[in-house]
């Protein structure tokens, strides 16, 4: 499963220059640097989130030298750091922190908290905006992608809102990186929408596919229907309890319903695998052609309990809930809702649907959920959310990105929202223009910044949001 856990190196700069009245003040720049450090600990530091920061690294704690960049790169390598915050506590060296940031290779954050006074007689002494300019120039110079936080107080919003989004990007950039993907049976004849690269998924982002073979399924389906009584009553009476049945929904299919749910949560924990692409249509239906049941309801129970699978075999769809997931730091169920119908008298809103796939938990309070073939329908809860999809073509990846709040719209079968689009128009002509499909992700919250930020750090993919 997708790793929410992000660990952060704090790195206080300071210039190396020999210590005068004025600016470059080397006992200044240590108490901002510790100072603007212990605020981060406090309020950031949290159960996903964690810091290692110079202390014991170097003598004073800060980093200036680039004797110490070895040193520093060593411990922040063992310590399996995620991603570099880089704090101007006066001017700050701009070649040492270009040197430490090339060679950790990770994400890389850049910001200056603002000069804390002048002094009546006009001397300065940090002028920490200043040194960012010529940190920004050297690392653009080395090739190295960074994210920057404008000139702030640590406290003020653009620091919280700048470093909780940069958080989220690494988290984004680990997890996408080397992502392990099982592939559940081959796609749909008809879909050929969502043919994907796996060789070039592997060779541009080190993303492992690993088939997993039907029969292979199929058997451990069997095992677990004649091993797992109690756990399958228990996950029957949980369906059950739930839904307004439409059909001859009973217990012995709700049984084989929660059976799916445990065949994949094997998989995920047999194969390790991250998430998985799934053919959900004849694949499941002719190997398990006996049970007479779709894993739709299965797929929710498992978005819960913070599985991610995409419906007909669609590669690229799933590799974009994990990054919505990542964006959230695993806070929200992302969901796999296409484009599908133009609003019929709010023209600028759009039907977010599939057929029941939808985490249980984005159910709207006290709208009633109805089950049909196995398939939920419920209205999901109002909010504002993020869309997005990543999607290439003749090897060039984009990133659709969009946010919208939901509307009311007519009701219909399956799980949906309606979608406030700003403008409908360039929304579809960019959806249609490409290289997109109707398959989309979202998830609750807005994450539109955080994604063009990821797409700073994966230079095969660019951003495109509308």
């Amino acid at each position: 499963m997708l790793n929410y856990n992000v660990k952060i190196g704090l790195v206080p700069v300071r210039r190396d220059t020999t210590p005068r009245k004025g600016i470059f003040n080397w006992g200044k720049a240590e108490e901002r640097g510790k100072a603007n450090i212990k605020y981060i600990r406090e309020n950031f530091e949290n159960e996903k989130v964690s810091f290692i920061d110079l202390t014991y690294i170097t003598e004073s704690g800060l980093l200036f030298s680039e004797d110490d960049v070895p040193k520093v790169a060593e411990v922040f390598k063992k310590e399996k750091v995620d991603a570099i915050l880089f704090i101007n506590a006066n001017f700050g060296p701009e070649e040492t922190v270009a040197l430490l940031a090339k060679e950790m290779g990770k994400p890389v954050l850049i910001w200056a908290p603002i000069d804390d006074y002048i002094e009546e007689d006009g001397t300065r002494w940090t002028d920490s905006q200043c040194g960012l300019f010529a940190v920004s120039r050297q690392l653009q110079r080395r090739n190295v992608p960074f994210s920057y936080i404008e000139t702030c107080k640590v406290n003020e919003e653009p620091f919280l809102k700048g470093f909780k989004n940069f958080i989220s990007v690494a988290c984004m950039v680990k997890n996408f990186k080397d992502m392990r993907v099982g592939q559940m049976g081959l796609r749909p004849k008809p879909f050929c929408s969502v043919m994907f690269n796996d060789a070039e998924l592997l060779q541009k982002f080190g993303i492992q596919i690993v088939p997993i073979n039907n029969v292979v399924m199929r058997k451990k389906f069997d095992e677990i229907m004649a091993e797992n009584s109690e756990e399958l009553n228990d996950g029957a009476k949980l369906i059950l309890s739930r839904y307004i049945a439409e059909d001859d929904f009973d217990n012995e299919k709700a049984k084989k319903v929660y059976g799916l749910v445990l065949v994949y949560k094997w998989m995920f924990k047999e194969y390790k695998l991250d998430v998985i692409c799934a053919e959900c249509w004849s694949a499941l239906m002719a190997d398990l052609g006996g049970i007479g049941v779709f894993p739709c309801i299965a797929y929710s129970i498992l978005a819960d309990m913070g599985y991610i699978i995409s419906c007909e075999s669609d590669m690229n769809g799933v590799l974009t809930m994990a990054l919505l997931s990542c964006a959230c730091l695993g806070e929200n169920p992302p969901f796999f809702g296409e484009f599908t119908v133009r609003g019929l008298k709010d023209r600028n809103s759009e039907l977010i649907w599939h057929c029941g796939p939808f985490a249980y938990s984005l159910k709207k309070e006290d709208c009633e959920a109805h089950c049909l073939d196995q398939k939920q329908w419920f209205n999901v809860k109002d909010g504002h959310y993020t869309v997005s999809r990543l999607d290439q073509e003749a090897g060039k990846y984009k990133l659709f990105i969009g946010e919208f709040d939901t509307v009311d719209g007519p009701y219909t079968t399956g799980t949906y929202l309606w979608a406030k689009l700003n403008d409908f128009a360039k929304w579809e002509r960019k959806l249609i223009e490409g290289p997109y499909i109707h398959h989309m992700a979202e998830v609750e919250g807005g994450y539109g910044e955080v994604l063009k930020e990821f797409c700073k750090f994966m230079p095969e993919i660019e951003a495109d949001p509308v």
